[in-house]
């Protein structure tokens, strides 16, 4: 791995496997900020993990962990993409937003009511549903540069 980062085919634009896009633009500032959001989200995720499988009952944190660690898994995607000014961002962006309105949805239906009830309405409210809006955006966005990039670089 260490030798295709020092001799990147960037270069050749012979090897498409590695997702690079000849002409490709720079992250914006827009897309770092964005980047990072996503992959920050990520990876505060990752601890709540954790917290989840050791407070929750058997069954039940199998479930949350299992969906979080895919919310997880797709917001790093995105974000990371984003700041590498990948294309390729939408299709994670997509699936961290369908399971971001889930998780909201789930934790809303499945809560008692009182604090927890109040602790999820709080979570969807401030980060699941802005995120879950930030991915949809991030996913519906056509991709700007490329029609430049592929009718000059064939």
């Amino acid at each position: 791995m260490t030798l295709i980062a020092f001799n990147h085919p960037a270069g050749s634009g012979s090897c498409a496997t590695l997702g690079v896009v000849r002409g490709a633009l720079r992250p914006g500032r827009a897309h770092r900020w964005q980047g990072r959001v996503l992959a920050g989200a990520g990876l505060a995720l990752l601890p709540w993990l954790g917290y989840l499988a050791g407070t929750l009952p058997p069954a039940e944190a199998a479930a949350w962990v299992v969906l979080d660690a895919l919310e997880a898994a797709a917001l790093l995607t995105a974000g990371t993409r984003l700041l590498r000014a990948d294309h390729r961002h939408r299709a994670p962006a997509a699936a961290a937003a369908v399971l971001l309105l889930a998780d909201a949805a789930i934790d809303l239906a499945t809560a008692a009511p009182g604090t927890e009830l109040a602790t999820a309405l709080a979570m969807a409210v401030a980060a699941e549903l802005p995120l879950a809006a930030l991915c949809t955006i991030l996913a519906a966005r056509p991709a700007r540069g490329r029609r430049g990039a592929r009718a000059g670089g064939a």
